[in-house]
């Protein structure tokens, strides 16, 4: 994926649709610089502030982790917490208004390594009290594959082991969220492993994690009904909620970032609304959450593209449940206020 910035992206303007309709965005990130692929260099709060304030009515953002400033000493499992620290500064700067009327990082979620045990518990306590009224919760990706294309996030069978379990239960003691990236082969374990901790809130991102690259390309017939038995089975435990985007990264195989001009929200919206119908119908409109992902998937399309789109496919849903979609369903699991 090439990042051909925000001249390629202004070649397709559209006008805001429904730009009065209240918005949180559940996920996002923010960093310094980041060399990894797609290398970005600053995401940071004038970014995000420029792209969701191209026109919609977005109140409120939640932050997801990404390695972003993290302690560069002391305990290895306790570095994570400068991410919180430093993103408790931004939501900090966010909250005066400085930067337009969005309350960014409204809530935040950090990373712990969950493998770690009841050993999670003090990591966990640090950020509560780094980010006492954002802090969430962590993502902990188990996604594993093996395909050398896709990028392993954690050993094989991470939701299956004890101290990942265990892990899992100390966060839903503390009352916080886990959120979740995995590929979509890996739906069933995570079924099987919601079942095992069922007062835990789970977070699925990225649309359970369809994969259409590797040895998963040009095999859609079978690709995507694998797809939706897991989606199906994850939809079949009340602890988990589901994000509805993401779907700009490569791995989804669309390739929107070769245009020679960027893809429209019609367009785009006939492509992700099977896709997205598909998880609401499964999962319910009060279970779902609308995500930009931002700025991971800027390659593919622009922010306001991006809702634009998400406007289109859920035009068909009644007022309460597109409530729910945009906004609601994230003030609940986040535990957000306007």
């Amino acid at each position: 994926m090439v990042l051909k910035g925000e001249d390629w992206l202004a070649q397709t303007v559209e006008e805001t649709l429904e730009p009065d309709l209240p918005i949180c965005d559940t996920h996002h990130h923010f960093w310094v610089s980041r060399p990894e692929p797609p290398a970005y260099q600053r995401y940071l709060l004038p970014e995000l502030s420029a792209d969701v304030g191209s026109g919609h009515n977005v109140r409120s953002t939640v932050f997801i982790e990404v390695r972003c400033e993290y302690r560069q000493d002391g305990p290895e499992e306790m570095r994570p917490v400068g991410e919180v620290e430093y993103i408790e500064t931004i939501a900090g700067e966010a909250a005066t208004g400085s930067h337009g009327p969005t309350k960014a990082a409204a809530a935040i979620i950090g990373h712990a390594d969950l493998k770690l045990g009841d050993a999670a518990r003090p990591v966990l306590e640090a950020m509560v009290a780094a980010s006492p009224g954002r802090f969430r919760g962590v993502r902990h990706s188990t996604g594993w594959d093996a395909s050398p294309e896709l990028v392993q996030r954690d050993i094989r069978g991470a939701l299956s082991t004890a101290g990942y379990r265990a892990g899992a239960r100390v966060m839903a003691e503390m009352g916080l969220v886990l959120e979740n990236s995995l590929y979509h082969p890996q739906l069933p374990e995570l079924a099987e492993f919601a079942r095992a901790v069922p007062d835990l809130t789970i977070v699925l991102n990225h649309i359970g994690g369809l994969v259409r690259v590797g040895p998963y390309a040009n095999r859609d017939d079978e690709v995507l009904p694998a797809w939706r038995r897991g989606v199906a089975e994850v939809a079949q435990c009340p602890n988990v909620v589901i994000k509805l985007g993401g779907v700009g990264q490569v791995r989804y195989g669309y390739n929107w970032d070769d245009r020679e001009t960027p893809i429209g929200s019609e367009e785009l919206a006939g492509t992700l609304g099977p896709l997205m119908n598909y998880c609401i119908e499964q999962f319910g409109p009060d279970r779902c959450m609308f995500e930009s992902n931002f700025p991971v998937d800027k390659p593919s399309y622009s922010y306001n593209v991006l809702f634009n789109a998400f406007k289109r496919l859920s035009a068909g849903y009644t007022a309460t449940e597109r409530a729910a979609l945009f906004h609601d369903t994230a003030m609940r699991v986040y535990g957000i206020s306007d």
